[in-house]
């Protein structure tokens, strides 16, 4: 039987996985460095993106994000191990991106593993990689 803390600190893990995806997806970029700590690594490359630090990310996904009409970041069946102040998780992702002018849709799926520590104001993450599953452009069928 899981403890209060344990299921205290499932929780906030949780939320903090939310708050990346939204703020991802909402591109704000002072809330995404917030579930970071301040010397987190992040490594994009399993997908094609870059390996880095927070501010460099930032400015990656700033550039390259307008180019998508929209974002959306799934993010579901967590596996969590909490050892004390540090915690691993391998979490699916699904993220399908519309391309512009009616280019289809990429579909990216992919697992983060993370790294996670307890600060002073919770839950942050320390080291973020991703595992591809997949990642394919769906076209709109045309009438002929």
């Amino acid at each position: 039987m899981l403890t209060l803390q344990e299921i205290s600190d499932r929780l906030e893990i949780q939320e903090l996985f939310a708050r990346y995806a939204h703020a991802v997806d909402s591109r704000d970029w002072a809330a995404l460095k917030e579930v970071f700590t301040e010397d987190a690594v992040v490594d994009y490359t399993a997908m094609g993106g870059p390996a880095g630090t927070v501010p460099e990310i930032c400015a990656f996904l700033e550039s390259v994000l307008p180019m998508f009409p929209a974002t959306q970041h799934l993010v579901a069946n967590m596996l969590v191990e909490i050892d004390g102040d540090r915690a691993t998780a391998r979490t699916m992702c699904h993220n399908p991106m519309p391309l512009p002018d009616d280019g289809g849709l990429l579909q990216c799926g992919l697992w983060y593993i993370d790294k996670l520590v307890r600060t002073e104001v919770g839950w942050r993450l320390a080291e973020r990689g991703e595992e591809k599953a997949y990642q394919v452009v769906l076209k709109q069928a045309t009438a002929e």
